[in-house]
């Protein structure tokens, strides 16, 4: 879950600890994939997103979710968070396999992993 509140910060759930709250600014994001299952994305039933932020000093954060769109859902519709706080780019990939594992959406993870920034070698 994202929520924003009055300090301009926003709050990620995370899947093995409590949640965590950021400044956006100070966590940009590096990558992110999202789909909806909508003609339009204003009358989708569901909304998918993986994201990918990371700080100066090179922790990052995964994190996605499965929401009702504004289409509307069924009752008893439940919504779905994921993420995990990373020391260090290493792990970013797993992460990321991680998050969409546990949204039911294997291509979402493989798009967010190509979002990301390319290696030089």
């Amino acid at each position: 879950m994202t929520t924003m509140s009055t300090e301009k910060k926003i709050e990620i759930t995370l899947s093995e600890s409590a949640p965590v709250r950021i400044d956006p600014a100070q966590w940009p994001v590096i990558a992110e994939a999202r789909r909806h299952d909508g003609a339009v994305e204003c009358q989708a039933n569901n909304e998918w997103r993986i994201r990918v932020r990371e700080h100066a000093d090179g922790r990052r954060i995964v994190y996605g979710s499965h929401e009702a769109g504004n289409g509307g859902q069924y009752a008893g519709f439940r919504e779905t968070f994921a993420g995990w706080l990373l020391a260090g780019g290493d792990d970013t990939v797993r992460a990321i396999r991680r998050v969409a594992g546990v949204l039911g959406d294997d291509q979402l993870g493989a798009e967010c992993i190509a979002a990301l920034p390319a290696h030089d070698l």
